[in-house]
């Protein structure tokens, strides 16, 4: 019988900083091998959310599961070791570092964790480089290339890291409107090895990838469901999408 466990829950998750509820009893559930986004308006939680999940932040009552374990109180190293990557919504590179060491750095991490057969260093480098398309630039220095171009390094160091789950906060962000459509084809192939989580405000990039959709709102769940539902929920477009 095939194991029907999702691959993260959160149930009663909060997150209050004093009188602010950022994230206010939210129950969760993601399954593995979908691409789900969180949309909402500023303000909405959604970064808090994300960071909660990852580790980042310490919530302040509620439990995550991954991959059928606690995980509520571990840091966010020791998930990163179960298969969560996060990307930032600023980008989190070695600036003065060359494209390629930064994506080595991520494959070291990873392997420093695997037992017994040991892959190249650069092949794996490489590899990653190629599915975000900067293996021309992977002499460049981090710092120097558009801003663009260093939120796809900062994806590849979370694919090289060969998650089960990525987190990417606000990834198209500063991409002109070629590099969204290669974003688009990027996430679909990651989607075939990892579950993809997405934060973006871009509705575009929501209705073309995701399976499902969250809507946050004041640190609350307003409405999930599938592209089509969310376009059509009236509530969501009072607080979000606009009539």
């Amino acid at each position: 019988m095939a194991d029907v466990t999702p691959l993260l829950t959160a149930r009663g998750l909060k997150r209050y900083y004093g009188g602010l509820r950022a994230v206010d009893d939210v129950d969760f559930t993601l399954e593995t091998g979908e691409i789900r986004a969180i949309i909402g308006p500023n303000g909405a939680g959604k970064t808090t959310f994300v960071s909660l999940l990852s580790g980042r932040t310490t919530p302040t009552a509620g439990a995550i599961t991954f991959a059928g374990e606690d995980v509520t109180g571990l840091p966010a190293f020791r998930r990163v070791e179960r298969g969560i990557a996060y990307t930032f919504q600023i980008t989190n590179i070695y600036k003065t570092m060359s494209v390629a060491d930064n994506v080595r750095m991520a494959v070291q991490s990873r392997l420093k964790r695997v037992r017994g057969d040991r892959p190249d260093f650069d092949s794996e480098t490489r590899a990653a480089l190629d599915a975000v398309g900067l293996a021309d630039r992977a002499e460049a220095i981090a710092g120097e290339m558009a801003y663009g171009h260093q939120r796809l390094l900062e994806i590849a160091m979370g694919v090289a890291l060969r998650p089960k789950l990525l987190i990417l906060d606000e990834p198209t962000q500063g991409l002109s409107d070629l590099e969204i459509e290669n974003f688009l084809t990027l996430v679909r192939r990651i989607a075939k090895d990892a579950t993809v989580l997405l934060i973006e405000h871009n509705m575009h990039v929501v209705m073309a990838l995701a399976d499902r959709i969250t809507v946050l709102s004041r640190g609350q769940t307003l409405a999930e469901g599938t592209p089509e539902e969310i376009r059509d929920n009236a509530e969501v477009q009072a607080a979000y999408l606009g009539s």
